[in-house]
């Protein structure tokens, strides 16, 4: 059902030449607009046609109807995010705590400059949430956050990294999308990373100090 599901909301032709990879790129950025202005309620193929400057038609070239288009918002926001995690996550030059720290600060960020199409494609999820893509992104995000409690807690169990991984992840993205909600300055934006970064530190430093780590 899944696999069907996604094959009906994918891209109906992968472009292969310059000028089609031009006018996806269009498209998408048209969508993304339409998308923020108008929230997933309202969002249509004829709006975002409209915003790119191209027919209806040349549109379903590449995307057989709106839930495509949100489908491939989302799966490039997916991806956006597992690159978020590995490359700060994953980079052993730094400690661990100060790689938290600067994940913190650049998902709230991040947060907060695209918190209007986040809340659309928000909505929209229901059309994506059992497509492949989605186990496969949620998956990819549990492994690099697994990899780096291995790193952050090398002496605690499985069972506490696991435990420390969830609860980590789940905080800062629900504080995230509620911080988010509401325009905030850059100073704002520092001032709430840093506070939540720093409680994270203080969480995985006990964690690190206890002698039971069972």
């Amino acid at each position: 059902m899944a696999d069907r599901r996604s094959r009906s909301i994918s891209s109906r032709k992968q472009p292969q030449q310059a000028r089609s990879t031009g006018l996806v790129a269009a498209i998408l950025d048209a969508a993304v607009q339409v998308l923020a202005k108008e929230g997933a309620q309202r969002f249509t193929t004829a709006r975002v046609a409209e915003r790119a400057g191209v027919s209806v038609g040349s549109l379903y070239q590449y995307f057989p109807n709106k839930a495509a288009i949100l489908f491939r918002l989302q799966r490039d926001e997916w991806q956006r995010t597992s690159e978020l995690l590995r490359g700060i996550l994953a980079d052993r030059a730094k400690p661990p705590p100060a790689r938290l720290r600067a994940l913190v600060h650049a998902f709230i960020r991040s947060e907060c400059e695209e918190a209007a199409i986040r809340t659309a494609l928000s909505d929209a999820a229901p059309l994506y949430r059992d497509a492949p893509e989605a186990h496969d992104a949620r998956a990819a995000g549990k492994g690099i956050v697994a990899a780096f409690m291995r790193e952050a807690l090398p002496k605690a169990s499985d069972a506490t990294r696991a435990v420390a991984g969830e609860l980590i992840t789940t905080t800062l993205s629900e504080v995230g999308k509620r911080f988010s909600e509401t325009p905030r300055s850059a100073a704002e934006i520092a001032r709430h990373a840093e506070g939540l970064a720093d409680m994270f530190c203080a969480y995985l430093g006990e964690l690190a100090r206890r002698r039971d780590q069972c």
